[in-house]
């Protein structure tokens, strides 16, 4: 490679970070990653953090290679033809090529009262918000979680299994993501924990109230505190800038993970969609097209031809409270199948599964760390909107 290529990594998630140290661990390439809070979020332990059995947060100077600079900010917009990022600080930064990573959120659920009365938990500041929330309300009082895929299922046996009285309002099937056969034990694990589960096309919610539920079949569920977990939306920092993106609006591109509008972006994580190959958002999916989208910008710089991303999956791995869980095996294609594990024996293998993914991430770092030992790191950069919240913590705190 000649002369020296400056890439920018907007989002520092599972895709982002796993982009971010394959890149860095190259010479001739330096690395900037932009993400608006000063730590690392696992976001897979977040439904923890709502009941206090793990903080979810890690630091960046534990996953994030030493030669990678951090700025601590929000990019607002994405200028592709000056190849310029615009931070909400007021300030840019500017790459040769960009990894798009910003992930995905809380859907707006569109039902009234939901926006104003109902918490989420699929990102930290949500997960805080209704951890406070329910340490105001007394144990006693009702709470009811909207959603069953992996993220309402968790967090409801979660919540069940400190004792409070937990409803799941599916919508349609309890663990539609799952296998028939997964199901089962999923269903005998929430009836254990005294959760009580509406499942059907009419126990859909139309309506939050600020001590309540409205149901499409006329039913009104008391609720202190209502959770919302049903969808996923990406931000809108691609539609902003002017790129092509689907209806739900994620980054379009092609199979090697670059933007259908200009090589020079290049994709990784939830926000993006493959336009012949549409894969589930998750972090099995992100850790994999991270390496993918780094893979693909090195293969630019080289001057050869990118190759198409390839994704293997092996299943998905629910925790049911601390004590037991289910494990869902899947084909390579991500297609469920009857095989899966449950019991203690499946919480175990959700807790290797999250410690794996982490150890993968601080492996990355280090690799990343060690061209930097030899010679060729760069200082971090930190916003200075941010700089009371920019020092990374070196060692993972736990609750």
């Amino acid at each position: 490679m000649n002369g020296n290529v400056e890439v920018v990594v907007v989002g520092g998630g599972y895709g982002g970070v796993t982009a971010a140290n394959s890149l860095a661990r190259r010479d001739g390439v330096s690395v900037t990653l932009v993400n608006p809070r000063p730590d690392f979020v696992e976001r897979i332990r977040l439904h923890q953090l709502v009941t206090g059995s793990d903080d979810a947060v890690v630091g960046f100077g534990e996953v994030l290679g030493g030669n990678v600079r951090l700025v601590v900010d929000t990019a607002t917009r994405i200028d592709a033809a000056e190849r310029r990022v615009s931070l909400a600080g007021g300030g840019t930064v500017s790459y040769d090529y960009l990894v798009y990573a910003v992930g995905s959120g809380a859907s707006d659920p569109g039902v009234p009262g939901a926006a104003e009365f109902a918490h989420s938990v699929s990102d930290l500041e949500g997960a805080e918000r209704l951890r406070s929330a329910l340490a105001a309300t007394p144990a006693s009082d009702p709470v009811t979680v909207v959603g069953a895929g992996p993220t309402g299922l968790e967090t409801a046996a979660e919540l069940a299994e400190l004792g409070r009285k937990v409803t799941l309002v599916c919508g349609d099937v309890l663990g539609s993501s799952l296998h028939a056969q997964g199901r089962r034990p999923v269903a005998r694990r929430l009836a254990k924990l005294g959760v009580t589960v509406l499942e059907g096309p009419r126990a859909r919610v139309t309506e939050v109230t600020r001590d309540g539920v409205q149901l499409g079949d006329g039913r009104e569920l008391p609720s202190a505190v209502t959770v919302w977990t049903a969808g996923f939306r990406v931000p809108d920092l691609a539609a902003r800038s002017g790129l092509r993106t689907d209806t739900e609006g994620r980054l379009v591109t092609d199979a090697t993970l670059t933007s259908v509008d200009d090589v020079r972006i290049v994709a990784a994580g939830d926000a993006a969609v493959m336009t012949d190959r549409p894969f589930r958002m998750s972090c099995q999916a992100a850790v994999q097209l991270g390496p993918g989208a780094a893979d693909t910008i090195l293969r630019r710089i080289a001057g050869k031809t990118p190759a198409r991303v390839r994704m293997l999956f092996a299943g998905q791995c629910l925790s049911l409270g601390r004590n037991e869980g289910v494990t869902q095996f899947s084909y390579l294609n991500d297609r469920v199948n009857a095989l899966h594990i449950s019991g203690r024996l499946g919480a175990g293998v959700k807790e290797i599964a999250c410690r794996f993914t982490l150890n993968q991430l601080v492996s990355g770092a280090r690799k990343a760390s060690s061209r930097a030992s030899h010679g060729d790191s760069t200082d971090r950069l930190e916003s200075p909107q941010s700089e009371d919240r920019t020092t990374p913590s070196s060692t993972r705190r736990a609750a």
